[in-house]
């Protein structure tokens, strides 16, 4: 009975993940449909989903077949001159070469057109990232600063928290370093991680019982230079003023778009080092079921983070991505006609082989480190 019940938190943990993770897709894919509409483009499909059809709809004043997939997981929207198969040079030679040419068509699209239509996706993923924390934030409130509403979510075997008889569900009620209380919960784990070797004292509450431990931090497992007691603390959340709430929000999207850019940045210039962190779908799904745990607060926050990270995937230059097509767009302006298509053929499959190589190192990663029983958090 109780793996039964495990199975089926798990189960719907992966459902909550993948739903999350459509609407992200879609939604990118929307921003796509909006702004090719706006342009006189027809899309001649817009699907949520992939593979055998359930359902669809065909509007009858712009031709749209709107229709549900079998395969919930993401969706497309498919515009007419598009047909993914050959690369966007040759589909605009064979549109010249046409002798019926569509206005509604996107080749027939001046390059800037052609080049905000491809954008529109990744731009709306940004634009997503911040109505999710908006969302959340108005929904939920927003962290509390103060230490004492900050609830232990995780002890790791091993270490001193765990060692002392702390447990999941105990409340923070005070730290205190070299004599100095720490009164701030923002300012908890950054005053943990700077005390390796040194002596702190832990209150925590356990059913209105207070209890103070005197621990040393260890070295963290992921650096040897970080101290760490050995749980994860997750602040309660709290409603503040509309004016707190949006400069929390603007704070928080700045925090993700850094953290994004650098995680890339250090991804591009130290590749050999950081490749065995970064997370694809697999890991992603792990590190939603652990976050699920702290309540939708955090799992909002985590989506707006995969979204903005998505919006920004998409934008390398990386042929099958928004990114590729962009590229030969802009090359196109910049040299006022297509690049040669049998060129732009081989970019594009030398690009695609080293995205598939990718894929594969990534989701092997994650596979390795979840059969190894390490998180990914």
């Amino acid at each position: 009975m109780h793996l039964a019940v495990v199975n089926l938190e798990s189960i719907d943990k992966i459902v909550t993940f993948l739903v999350m993770l459509s609407v992200l897709i879609v939604l990118h894919e929307l921003g796509h449909y909006i702004v090719a509409r706006r342009n006189g483009v027809k899309v001649n499909e817009f699907a949520v989903g992939f593979g055998p059809k359930l359902f669809s709809w065909v509007s009858p004043r712009t031709g749209t077949q709107y229709s549900l997939r079998l395969l919930p997981i993401g969706g497309y929207c498919a515009m007419e001159g598009e047909d993914n198969k050959t690369t966007e040079a040759e589909q605009q030679r064979e549109f010249r070469e046409s002798p019926a040419r569509s206005p509604r068509n996107f080749q027939s699209k001046n390059p800037w057109q052609r080049l905000i239509i491809v954008l529109a996706g990744p731009i709306a993923n940004f634009i997503l990232a911040y109505i999710i924390l908006l969302i959340g934030a108005l929904a939920f409130g927003v962290p509390s600063d103060r230490i004492d509403r900050a609830i232990v979510t995780m002890v790791e075997p091993g270490y001193p928290a765990a060692a002392h008889g702390m447990r999941p569900g105990d409340r923070i009620v005070g730290v205190r370093v070299n004599g100095r209380d720490v009164t701030n919960a923002n300012a908890l784990v950054d005053t943990i991680h700077g005390s390796l070797g040194k002596s702190i004292d832990v209150t925590y509450e356990r059913n209105g019982v207070s209890k103070t431990i005197h621990v040393k931090p260890q070295p963290c497992p992921q650096s040897a230079k970080l101290g760490c007691i050995g749980f994860s603390p997750e602040p309660a959340y709290e409603r503040v003023a509309l004016g707190k709430t949006l400069q929390y929000v603007g704070s928080e999207y700045v925090n993700v778009a850094d953290q994004t850019f650098e995680s890339l940045g250090l991804l591009v210039t130290h590749f050999t080092k950081y490749a065995s962190q970064v997370s694809g779908p697999v890991g992603m799904g792990q590190v939603a079921g652990i976050v699920q745990e702290f309540g939708w607060g955090p799992y909002l926050a985590l989506a707006a983070t995969i979204s903005f990270a998505l919006g920004l995937f998409n934008l390398l230059p990386i042929p099958a991505l928004d990114g590729g097509r962009a590229a030969f767009i802009i090359a196109e302006l910049v040299r006022g006609k297509p690049v040669d298509p049998d060129k732009e053929a081989l970019v594009h499959l030398a690009g695609l082989a080293a995205l598939m190589a990718l894929m594969i190192l990534v989701a092997f990663h994650d596979i390795a480190r979840i059969v190894s029983g390490q998180g990914v958090l």
